[in-house]
C-alpha cells in the first residue's frame, strides 16, 4: 500500500530516515524540546548531560576516529585497514591532475575565498567550473556551494514554501529532510520509489505549488529512483522534481538523461564524491539558478568554496567527462559485479537486523584487515542494520579479493533492504 500523507498534514517523525539528531526514542518533531507544560527551565549543562546519558543507553555512543590514508588504504589506531566506508568512487580524490589543480590554486588565491560570492569571494576558477558542470549534466547553467548538503537546504528553501506542496521519498537524505524544514512547505512522505504515491500526493495537494524530491541513488540502499516516471509524473503535475545525484557514478540510460534535460527537473550534485573534491551545485535553467544566486541563504550568506576545492572539482570533471572517466566506471563496474552483479551502484548494504551482529561482524572484518561500518539506527530504521560495502576505482584486485573472502567467511550475501 502506498504511504502518502494526507494533503495539509505534517509527515510522521518515524517515516523520516535519519535526521541526524541522537535517539532517543522520541519522535523527532523538528521543534525545540520545551519539556513538560509549566515545566521549570532546564539547566542547559543538566540538559546536555541527559542528553549524552540518552545515546550511551541506547548503546549509540558516536566518535570520530581518524584514519591516516591518502587512497583505500589507511591506519587507523595504530592498525593497517582497507577501506570500504567512503564515496571516493572514480579514485579521483588523489588523481595526480586534481591534486595538481589544488595545489596550483592555492599558490594563485591563497588558501580561501574570503568572502561570500556575491561579495569579493568569487573567483575566475568558480566560473570556469560551474560552466563544466552546466556541460557536463547537459543543463543551461550551474551554481557552486561549498557543500551538497548546503545545496540542497538552498534548493528546497528556495524553491519551496508554504505554498508549494514537497512530496518526499521516505529514504531521501538527511539534508532534503532538513532542507524540506527550512522550506515551511507542507510535505507528504511518500512510500520508497513509489511512483503512483507521487502521483496522488500530488493529484491531491491543495497548495498552488509543488516539488517532488528524490536521491537519484540512495545511499543506504545503493538502489536507484525511477527518474524517467518520476520526471513524467512531475511534469504532468506542473510541478518541479529535484534529484540529488550525489552517488551518481554510472550514466544514466539515454531516455533518463532526456528526461532530466526538461526544464522543470533541477539536478543537485556533489563535488566530494565521485569527482573527489569537496563541495556541491546545482545545475537547472538559467533562471533556477539566477534565483537561487539571489534569493538561496545557503549560497548568499557563506563563504565560497575555497578556490583550490573548485580547482580540484574542474580537474576531476575533466576526467570524469573523458575516456579515462570511463575506463574508470568500467573498472568500477567490474568490481561491483564480483560483490553484487544485481547493484546498479557501488553501494553494496548487506543487510543483517540486529544491531549487535552489524557491530560484531564489521569487528570481524576489521580483524582481516577490512575496515566495512556497521550502519544502525538511527541512520537506518530499526531491524534493518547492515554492513554498507562502497567500492572504488582506486581498490585493487587483491583488496576486493580479501573482502570477497571476508563476506563470505562470516556468509554475509548482499540482499535487498526493502
Amino acid at each position: 500500500m502506498s504511504a502518502v500523507t494526507p494533503p495539509g498534514a505534517e509527515p510522521s517523525p518515524r517515516q523520516q530516515p535519519d535526521t541526524g539528531q541522537p535517539d532517543t526514542g522520541q519522535p523527532d518533531t523538528g521543534q525545540p524540546d520545551t519539556g513538560p507544560a509549566g515545566a521549570a527551565p532546564a539547566d542547559p549543562v543538566a540538559w546536555t548531560a541527559a542528553r549524552l546519558d540518552d545515546i550511551r543507553s541506547a548503546d549509540r555512543w558516536r566518535r570520530c576516529r581518524p584514519f591516516d590514508a591518502n587512497g583505500p588504504a589507511g591506519d587507523r589506531d595504530g592498525t593497517s585497514l582497507v577501506s570500504f566506508a567512503g564515496n571516493d568512487y572514480l579514485g579521483l580524490s588523489t588523481h595526480p591532475s586534481v591534486v595538481g589543480a589544488a595545489v596550483a590554486a592555492l599558490g594563485r588565491w591563497g588558501a580561501g575565498a574570503t568572502a561570500s560570492r556575491l561579495v569579493v569571494g568569487h573567483r575566475p576558477i568558480h566560473d570556469e567550473l560551474e560552466v563544466a558542470l552546466a556541460a557536463w549534466k547537459h543543463a543551461e547553467a550551474a551554481v557552486v556551494f561549498p557543500t551538497g548538503y548546503a545545496a540542497n537546504l538552498g534548493v528546497l528553501a528556495t524553491l519551496g514554501g508554504v505554498d508549494c506542496r514537497i512530496v518526499s521519498d521516505e529514504r531521501n537524505h538527511a539534508s532534503i529532510i532538513d532542507g524540506c524544514r527550512l522550506a515551511r512547505s507542507p510535505v507528504s512522505v511518500v512510500a520508497h520509489n513509489d511512483v503512483a504515491a507521487v502521483d496522488a500526493a500530488l493529484a491531491n495537494r491543495r497548495e498552488p505549488r509543488a516539488l517532488v524530491v528524490v536521491d537519484a541513488v540512495y545511499s543506504m540502499d545503493g538502489d536507484e529512483a525511477p527518474l524517467h516516471e518520476l520526471a513524467a509524473v512531475a511534469r504532468r503535475h506542473g510541478a518541479f522534481l529535484v534529484v540529488d545525484e550525489a552517488h551518481v557514478v554510472f550514466d544514466h540510460p539515454p531516455a533518463t538523461l532526456d528526461a532530466l534535460a526538461a526544464p522543470h527537473v533541477v539536478r543537485v550534485v556533489t563535488l566530494s564524491k565521485a569527482l573527489g573534491a569537496m563541495g556541491g551545485a546545482v545545475c537547472a535553467t538559467s533562471d533556477v539558478v539566477d534565483l537561487l544566486i539571489n534569493r538561496a541563504r545557503p549560497f548568499i550568506f557563506t563563504t565560497g568554496l575555497s578556490p583550490a576545492d573548485a580547482a580540484a572539482a574542474l580537474a576531476a570533471v575533466g576526467v570524469a567527462a573523458s575516456p579515462e572517466g570511463d575506463e574508470r566506471r568500467a573498472r568500477l563496474r567490474s568490481l561491483v559485479d564480483r560483490v553484487d552483479p544485481a547493484s546498479p551502484s557501488p553501494i553494496v548494504p548487506l543487510i543483517i537486523g540486529d544491531e549487535a551482529d552489524a557491530l560484531a561482524a564489521a569487528d570481524a572484518l576489521a580483524a582481516r584487515g577490512l575496515l566495512v561500518p556497521a550502519i544502525r539506527p538511527p541512520t537506518v530504521a530499526p531491524g534493518t542494520s547492515r554492513l554498507r560495502v562502497t567500492l572504488s576505482a582506486a581498490h585493487t584486485d587483491a583488496m576486493v579479493d580479501a573482502l570477497v573472502d571476508g563476506l563470505a567467511a562470516l556468509d554475509l550475501t548482499p540482499r535487498s533492504p526493502r
